[in-house]
């Protein structure tokens, strides 16, 4: 039997051979198109009001709001009049992620533009949700940070664990939004931010070594 690494490799390649995740992937090769599907991930909004909460011009939102349409990462929920006009909703069918595996096929040249992006997004909301009074207003939030020292198994083994708290988080969402059909409650945000990522430290270290094994072989 395959090792569970090799069979998850396996699966997102036949993904992206069927033009699912590669067409989130175009989608998030520009970083409007990511805030506006984190944007449409969160709630249904149209392009009017995404140009002002964005702050970019309503022409060049609708652009890449079509853009997202066409690559079927969103789609429009519904339309209302507005001032002899008719505005257009829309909210997102696609997850505004790539998990680890759809990230080794992001073109190199793509991965720093989305991946600053994101974490700029991310670092925008945590600081609103800390100045607002969100962040810590609940006894049972969650702040950690676990630098490890790990070798490739290692690695291995926490991508899987975290692909798994993934997906379950995911489960919780469904079944949240489920309940809250069904009750007719509005619920409340919630926000997961997973991040996994080699240290500088690592980095550091695996130099210097790389710097040793050098000067050994000259010697």
């Amino acid at each position: 039997m395959p090792p569970k690494t090799t069979t998850k490799k396996a699966k997102a390649k036949a993904r992206i051979k069927t033009g699912v995740d590669q067409r989130l992937v175009k989608a998030l090769a520009h970083p409007l198109r990511v805030q506006i599907l984190m944007i449409l991930n969160d709630r249904m909004a149209s392009p009017n009001e995404l140009s002002k909460e964005l702050e970019e011009g309503l022409s060049q939102v609708s652009y890449h709001v079509k853009v997202l349409k066409d690559y079927e990462c969103i789609e429009m929920v519904k339309t209302e009049p507005r001032r002899g006009a008719v505005e257009h909703y829309y909210r997102a069918t696609a997850r505004a992620f790539l998990s680890d595996q759809d990230y080794q096929y992001l073109p190199d040249s793509m991965k720093p533009g989305a991946t600053t992006t994101i974490l700029r997004m991310m670092m925008d909301e945590i600081v609103s949700a800390q100045e607002a009074g969100t962040f810590t207003g609940r006894d049972d939030m969650h702040l950690s940070w676990t630098p490890n020292l790990v070798d490739e198994q290692g690695w291995g083994e926490t991508v899987d664990l975290i692909n798994e708290t993934l997906d379950q988080v995911l489960e919780i969402q469904a079944k949240s939004a489920a309940r809250l059909v069904k009750s007719g409650e509005e619920g409340f945000s919630a926000s997961v931010v997973l991040m996994h990522y080699e240290g500088l430290q690592a980095s550091s270290n695996a130099a210097q070594k790389a710097k040793k094994a050098k000067a050994k072989k000259k010697k």
